[in-house]
């Protein structure tokens, strides 16, 4: 079943990766609303597979939710910018951030609700935990239905990168728009950004549940932690995702920089507590009895892991409401494309990160997340100084 598992997240995240080339057409065809329609069907499909699931019914799944994926987030960027103004940019990514993250917190109680204390999992509990989670995602999708259109006041003072008339944009130009984009300065530095929020996913979704399942000195309760953990994570994104929302007027007053600095020093202080904490071997399930197993320098600690599982959430969530901030701001005509390339580069070291992850100690993978957290936090910077010198001087495009 790992193999399985294993082949359906390759799947998903390598359509993922590409069909965010096609997504800003698809948008520019079908509109944000009805493109978020398209990509929740997707979704709704994917869940369903899991009531009766078959091998093939889970490969094509994983096809469908990798395109339905690329649309859905690029057009709710898209919408999200639309329906924007300067001062209200940061507000909504905020807000928005701290609503998606709920479903990882009520999700991962409700499972973990079903699923204590049993060992395996039957047909009957299976089959309700799907079909609850599908009945919750065809009333999410029917809600699409009732958000508003653009108001005429929504984008008239973001800046605008490098970007000329887009009135009456056809998929062929959005898919040219994208390749453009992507050659610009503002947006090759954020890809390093892009890059770290794409491994650090990984991490806090995959890598780090599976080592702490792995923790032999967390005894029986190990394998129940990781439900715990997954709350915990989710915690942290709604917790921050509302701070950064409700305080956006002091975004905009002090800019973005202070929030990623933040993220920032909670993530590198995650990971110090992460490698003292847990074995080396946890990410590698075959590994255990030799002398990586052992933390480094202190006893492992089940209130720790769960400590930094709340820091993983809360740093992610500073990372990515800054992202959608900044790309709403810089890219009020080009939403799409921009959107689509921070998901193509995210999906990409996504993927880079869960191929490795399998293979790598946890030494090593921690190195990997401070390394690009150095770079993309200093990269972000360097966008986010330019661009607010910018705004300052009432610059209305950039290069």
């Amino acid at each position: 079943m790992l193999n399985i598992s294993s082949c359906s997240l390759a799947i998903i995240y390598s359509v993922f990766a590409v069909a965010n080339w096609g997504a800003p057409s698809v948008v520019s065809v079908c509109g944000p609303r009805t493109s978020m329609v398209i990509g929740a069907v997707m979704y709704c499909l994917f869940i369903a597979v899991f009531i009766y699931p078959m091998v093939w019914a889970l490969y094509l799944g994983s096809v469908l939710i990798g395109l339905g994926a690329a649309v859905i987030w690029t057009a709710q960027g898209s919408f999200l910018t639309t329906n924007s103004t300067q001062e209200t940019i940061g507000r909504n990514s905020g807000i928005f951030w701290a609503l998606l993250q709920c479903s990882l917190l009520f999700g991962n109680l409700f499972v973990w609700q079903e699923f204590s204390g049993k060992e395996t999992i039957d047909s009957k509990t299976r089959i309700q935990v799907y079909v609850v989670l599908l009945v919750v995602c065809c009333v999410g999708t029917l809600m699409l239905f009732v958000l508003r259109n653009r108001r005429p006041e929504d984008r008239s003072d973001l800046l605008n990168v490098n970007s000329g008339d887009q009135a009456g944009e056809g998929p062929l130009q959005a898919f040219k728009r994208s390749i453009q984009l992507l050659k610009t300065k503002e947006m090759l530095l954020l890809g390093l950004c892009f890059a770290y929020t794409g491994f650090e996913l990984t991490f806090f979704s995959g890598v780090y549940g599976t080592c702490i399942g792995n923790t032999k000195a967390f005894g029986d309760q190990a394998k129940s932690l990781i439900g715990i953990s997954g709350a915990f994570i989710g915690a942290g994104e709604i917790l921050g995702g509302a701070a950064f929302g409700l305080g956006g007027k002091l975004t905009n007053r002090h800019g973005r920089d202070p929030i990623i600095l933040f993220g920032f020093i909670v993530h590198m202080t995650a990971y110090y507590l992460i490698y003292i904490n847990l074995p080396q071997s946890s990410p590698i399930s075959d590994i255990v009895n030799d002398a990586s197993y052992y933390p480094v320098l202190i006893d492992s600690n089940k209130y720790l892991a769960i400590l930094c599982s709340f820091l993983l959430g809360l740093g992610d969530s500073s990372f990515n409401t800054q992202v959608y901030s900044i790309l709403g701001f810089m890219f009020p005509e080009d939403s799409a494309p921009a959107f689509a390339l921070f998901k193509f580069v995210q999906s990409l070291t996504a993927a880079a990160g869960f191929f490795y992850s399998t293979y790598l100690l946890l030494q090593w993978q921690l190195l990997i997340l401070v390394v690009f957290g150095v770079a993309g936090t200093l990269a972000f910077f360097e966008v986010e100084w330019k661009t607010a010198s910018a705004s300052r001087k009432g610059y209305t495009q950039i290069g």
